[in-house]
């Protein structure tokens, strides 16, 4: 599926999965995941893989979005240690992302309406 062949819902998608990507890494203050651990990795990985499915549905190649998710990943946990002030940068949340990342691209890969194991490998 080019570019050109992304629906109106596949864009939506893409837009939506963007926002909550941005308010979850950009919010002021994380929300308490304490008494849940794993919680916060488990929703990193979830936020950075649904762009990632999201985006290649629309027709972004895979190389571009592993390059600027991975990217996003090492720069967001900069910004949350540097700049924000109730925040603090983790390298493990990184290697969530990047998680996520590898997993939407693979979600993504399986186009619905194939046969099982079918993948897309454009």
């Amino acid at each position: 599926m080019g570019a050109r062949g992304a629906t109106a819902s596949d864009r939506a998608w893409l837009a939506v999965t963007v926002v909550v990507q941005l308010v979850v890494l950009y919010a002021p203050r994380a929300p308490s995941a304490a008494s849940t651990p794993g919680l916060d990795k488990l929703v990193h990985a979830a936020v950075f893989g649904a762009v990632a499915w999201a985006a290649v549905r629309c027709g972004v190649g895979r190389s571009v979005v592993a390059g600027v998710l991975l990217g996003h990943a090492v720069l967001s946990e900069g910004i949350q240690h540097f700049l924000l002030a109730h925040r603090s940068g983790d390298p493990l949340d990184a290697l969530a992302d990047a998680a996520g990342v590898g997993l939407g691209l693979a979600l993504a890969a399986v186009r619905p309406g194939r046969p099982a194991g079918t993948v897309d490998r454009a």
